[in-house]
């Protein structure tokens, strides 16, 4: 008999089988009850919405904030301070200007999603100063390559510090001001 305990070793052993097996659904029961007292449902999440997006003025030199993508970049990347935002839906908007070795400038108004490092283009500058919708308005994957360099640089230095996006503009302009969010690693800047 696989069970040593002496008031079952009296009985005969299907009764003695029974006995135990009656135990062990007790305590199980006993378990169960005990745990779902801890479990809880979480709330029901929303689907994510994403708000309209309002495109800002053209970039003025006198707005532009140079930030650090990388030491082989040739190019050099600016923010325009006055575009960036923070939407209620967690997106981190700005315009960004890119200009060459040569002076050829591109210029973008950009969102990031810090919470699925995504990066979405809304529409583009021309050199009159107005913008041009974007074709595509899908959000697509922040990759540190090197045509989506800024925009992971500005993800992970700048406006999306562990993956969190910062709370406010102001927040978003003292990274910059600083080379980088102080909640992210050692400063550094161009």
């Amino acid at each position: 008999m696989p069970y040593n305990v002496s008031f079952i070793s009296g009985l005969r052993p299907a009764r003695a089988a029974a006995v135990v097996l009656v135990a062990a659904l007790l305590l199980a029961g006993q378990a169960r009850a005990e745990a779902d007292r801890w479990d809880y449902e979480p709330e029901e999440q929303k689907p994510w919405e994403e708000i309209q997006a309002t495109l800002p003025a053209p970039p003025q030199e006198a707005n532009l904030k140079e930030f650090y993508v990388d030491p082989r970049a040739s190019n050099r990347f600016y923010v325009d301070t006055t575009s960036i935002s923070v939407g209620s839906d967690g997106v981190v908007r700005y315009t960004l200007v890119v200009i060459s070795p040569s002076g050829a400038r591109n210029v973008s108004f950009e969102g990031l999603r810090c919470a699925t490092r995504e990066r979405r283009f809304y529409a583009f500058g021309n050199s009159a100063g107005a913008w041009s919708k974007a074709r595509s308005a899908a959000w697509k994957p922040v990759n540190d390559d090197g045509i989506n360099r800024p925009q992971a640089s500005l993800a992970t230095d700048y406006f999306c510090p562990n993956g969190i996006a910062v709370r406010t503009a102001d927040e978003a302009r003292d990274a910059l001001r600083r080379g980088g969010h102080p909640d992210v690693r050692p400063l550094r800047g161009p």
